[in-house]
């Protein structure tokens, strides 16, 4: 198993290193100076431009920057924003706890809802339920999650007026930031209603983010679902009067659950990178609209600091659901 790990995590270095030249070059490709951007439309005479850019470093060669910014990142420094100064590692994990607590309730719906709809059209292969659940997981993965997301919108927030239209929770509630979840501190408050305004402001964004995991976890159910119900201690559990609850529910579920597992892991990557545009679309002050924003204002640290932690937090997940994939199968481990 020790052997089995240090490969996983021999991959880890290399990736992390390819992320944070990445995200360093990404910024950097778009249109627009990040000084002009902080000087707005006052302007700024061109020694005040000349001294900007020498304090951020944008006077130095382009590798010497990136080794400043590589070796920084070693030492834990992200650096600081543009535009607010503060330091990017305390904006970060600020705003993460609302974004986690999204990207949590929406691969739970993609779970409650994706498991059942797969074994279904596993069971009832080639049948309406089949054909309906797969179908549907096709559409909703085809669906651009803005037009899904304004449409949501439109009809239960517009017109019939059940769920709010964007924020975390009504204006009519404060209470002290706890924990950083929502559901959490508006529970702690003890304030009548809080709660109940936490909820109707996730319902939304929750299915929005929800919809492609579900979709995928779905099909996936489904795939290996048939595979097993093939097998022939299938058809012996079958011979011996189990019940077929017991027999698809028990046995096949539990064997099939193995790659499914690994989907399900693999979604946080599509969650983060989906709450990107669910979080500005409903404007949730999470990780995905602060990164908007600063690509906006050229807000290089911020950027490149989101971007890399991201992509490191999908990295451990990654390796993570390898580590359980292996303790489930230990035919991986020897691979």
């Amino acid at each position: 198993m020790l052997k089995f790990f240090l490969s996983r995590l021999g991959t880890f270095i290399p990736t992390f290193f390819g992320v944070t030249l990445i995200s360093f070059a990404f910024i950097r490709v778009l249109p627009g100076d990040p000084i002009i951007v902080m000087a707005g439309e006052r302007g700024m005479s061109q020694e005040r431009y000349e001294a900007l850019r020498a304090q951020y470093g944008f006077d130095q060669p382009i590798w010497k920057q990136f080794w400043d910014y590589f070796t920084g990142i070693l030492q834990g420094d992200l650096g600081n924003s543009f535009v607010t100064n503060r330091p990017v590692w305390d904006e970060f994990f600020s705003l993460f706890p609302a974004t986690l607590e999204l990207s949590i309730c929406a691969i739970i719906i993609a779970t409650c809802l994706g498991l059942p709809a797969g074994v279904i059209a596993a069971v009832y292969r080639g049948k309406f339920l089949d054909r309906f659940f797969m179908s549907t997981a096709l559409i909703g993965y085809s669906m651009p999650i803005f037009w899904w997301a304004l449409l949501l919108i439109i009809v239960f927030s517009g017109n019939l007026g059940w769920t709010p239209v964007s924020g975390r929770i009504g204006l009519l509630y404060f209470f002290e930031d706890t924990t950083g979840f929502m559901l959490i501190d508006s529970l702690l408050s003890g304030q009548s209603g809080a709660f109940r305004s936490a909820v109707s402001h996730l319902i939304l964004p929750s299915i929005v983010l929800a919809t492609i995991p579900l979709a995928v976890i779905a099909r996936q159910t489904r795939s290996a679902m048939l595979e097993v119900l093939s097998e022939d201690y299938i058809r012996t559990a079958r011979a011996k009067g189990l019940s077929p609850e017991r027999v698809n529910g028990v046995h096949a579920l539990r064997n099939a659950m193995i790659p499914v597992i690994t989907v399900i892991g693999l979604s946080v990557g599509t969650l983060l990178a989906g709450a990107i545009l669910t979080e500005t679309i409903f404007s949730w002050p999470g990780i995905g609209k602060w990164m908007v924003d600063s690509i906006f204002r050229r807000d290089y640290p911020v950027v490149q600091g989101g971007l890399l932690m991201i992509a490191v937090i999908v990295m451990i997940v990654n390796l993570l659901v390898d580590l359980t994939y292996g303790l489930i199968n230990p035919k991986i481990r020897s691979r």
